[in-house]
């Protein structure tokens, strides 16, 4: 069972999330707060543009994802080794983010390094003002993240994606910033967003095989603290051009599928032809009291089940499914229903392991 602590440790950090604009805090970036979080959501628009540099760049993990992403069409540009300099993979190394920012001005830093090595570098990362921090690293304390999630509050120029979590890909830009298998990718008009990675790729794969594409993918992790939750997603998917349709994939613990069924209804009703939504909720079989997988994988005091996520999003308008796989033909038939051109929408380049 888990402990009466760890219930109380998360039923306040859903209080401090909630009021933590209310909170007085430390400034930690250069540039005066003149606006909040929330507008840096904006920054979760990757594509071609985007600028892409990696901290911890010369280890095996960030060189192997690096030069794996730079083949599928990412504009990596560079990387950073503390206090180290020159070349690496025909790329220039820089001794700091701060130094990477000012000669490189990249648009999104990936950090590859260690548990025990992430909480700085992503400290880092946000008092040098990088628009957007991707952190893969799992096993981060909570206490770290606690701080961490303090200093985003603090300012509005840096967007965390993490921790523990796969990252964030555009099929259509060719712009990969975690490390989600690429084959099973195709530039379409499907939005996802998903704490699984996973979960998200069978997600995706199945979209694949169906012929229909995806846009953006935004894994927000599995940790207690993420920096980016599925509202976030949500509206980055509502005013996005590429996006024809959403996918939300969940799972038990938090609140995040509530809110985001909360925020959907109030879509619903304020758009004219809103975007269709389909959703899966993982861990209907887990036994009460048990952490399954993720570190935020439980359900604390106050929060729903899986079956009440599922009823939650239901009651909402979103078309539920109950196994990744079924969404290839859920979404073409809703796309349908809902007036749209699923033809247009199919992607006609489909390439990879499912392509022709």
């Amino acid at each position: 069972m888990l402990s009466q602590q760890a219930r109380v440790l998360r039923n306040n950090l859903r209080t401090a999330r909630k009021s933590s604009q209310q909170i007085s805090c430390a400034t930690f970036s250069v540039s005066s707060r003149r606006n909040n979080y929330d507008d840096t959501i904006q920054n979760l628009k990757i594509g071609s543009h985007t600028r892409v540099i990696f901290q911890g760049f010369t280890g095996k993990q960030a060189t192997a994802n690096a030069r794996e992403s730079i083949e599928w069409g990412t504009n990596v540009v560079g990387g950073v080794k503390p206090n180290g300099s020159g070349e690496h993979l025909g790329l220039p190394v820089l001794p700091s983010v701060r130094a990477a920012m000012e000669q490189l001005k990249p648009d999104a830093t990936g950090i590859y390094v260690a548990a025990h090595q992430a909480t700085a570098a992503i400290e880092e990362a946000i008092e040098a003002e990088v628009p957007l921090i991707v952190a893969v690293a799992e096993h981060i304390p909570l206490h770290d993240m606690m701080r961490i999630h303090s200093m985003l509050q603090s300012q509005s120029k840096s967007r965390l994606i993490g921790a523990n979590a796969p990252g964030i890909i555009s099929a259509i830009g060719k712009c990969r910033i975690g490390f989600q298998p690429l084959p099973t990718f195709s530039p379409g008009h499907i939005g996802i967003v998903a704490k699984s990675g996973t979960l998200s790729y069978e997600t995706v794969g199945s979209l694949t095989r169906a012929g229909v594409g995806q846009s953006l993918c935004i894994a927000v992790g599995g940790d207690v603290i993420a920096g980016t939750n599925f509202v976030d997603a949500l509206k980055v998917f509502e005013h996005d051009e590429d996006t024809e349709a959403i996918i939300i994939v969940g799972e038990l613990g938090s609140t995040a599928e509530e809110e985001a069924a909360d925020w959907i209804k109030d879509y619903q009703k304020r758009v004219m032809n809103p975007k269709p939504i389909a959703a899966v909720i993982g861990g209907f079989e887990a036994p009460h009291g048990k952490v399954m997988g993720h570190a935020g994988a439980w359900v604390g005091l106050g929060e729903g089940t899986a079956a009440s996520k599922y009823k939650a999003l239901e009651n909402a308008g979103v078309t539920m499914v109950d196994h990744p796989a079924k969404f290839g033909g859920v979404m073409k038939n809703i796309l349908a229903k809902s007036g749209r051109n699923v033809k247009k929408i199919v992607s006609s380049k489909r390439k990879g392991i499912y392509g022709h």
